[in-house]
């Protein structure tokens, strides 16, 4: 795309993706890699939540979560996942729509070991999504794990990465009078060569 310069710019829309987010960590104020993940359960109603993007690898975004979780069981069934990043600061935005994995293994295991040992006891003891009696139980049950698994508990196995290989990527940003800028990458398969269009705001 002949007018594609400037924030926009470049051959790989990873590498524009990890630049946008480089500048948001440098202007947002909080979470600059917060995304709102979306996802549908089996009746095809969708579900939207904040988590933190942990990872913008060669070829896929990555967050780490619980699997028994309603957006773990979610992807589990679908295999498919959106999101949106967004940056008041900068007044930008990115969209993302593609087909998710498992990270299930060395990286999953370095990520969670790096964690606070708080939030890797928090993992063990929480079952998340699930109904909850009290916060008192809660923290009964963290207390309970931390007598179990002691200073150095391993990954649970129902706790992981997914993956999400994009089949668009959209970045957007803010225009005057509302005449923002859009670029959408697309491919077909995982695989497939990007294809580059510029949308109306």
């Amino acid at each position: 795309m002949s007018d594609r310069h400037g924030i926009f710019a470049g051959k790989d829309p990873f590498d524009i993706a990890r630049q946008w987010l480089d500048a948001a960590c440098e202007t947002e104020p909080s979470d600059p890699n917060a995304i709102a993940l979306s996802t549908v359960d089996a009746d095809g109603l969708p579900n939207v939540r904040m988590v933190l993007l942990k990872d913008i690898e060669m070829d896929a975004f990555v967050f780490y979560t619980n699997y028994n979780s309603a957006k773990g069981q979610e992807i589990a069934q679908s295999g498919k996942a959106a999101f949106v990043m967004h940056w008041k600061s900068l007044a930008r935005q990115i969209r993302v729509r593609g087909l998710v994995s498992k990270e299930d293994g060395p990286k999953a295991d370095a990520y969670y070991k790096s964690r606070s040992l708080k939030s890797r006891l928090g993992a063990w003891a929480s079952s998340q999504s699930q109904p909850l009696d009290t916060r008192a139980s809660l923290i009964a049950d963290v207390a309970k794990v931390t007598l179990q698994k002691g200073s150095d508990p391993e990954r649970p196995p129902f706790w992981g990465g997914f993956r999400i290989v994009p089949l668009e990527i959209e970045f957007w940003s803010d225009g005057a009078f509302r005449l923002h800028d859009r670029f959408r990458w697309s491919r077909k398969k995982a695989d497939s060569e990007w294809d580059v269009i510029r949308l109306s705001p």
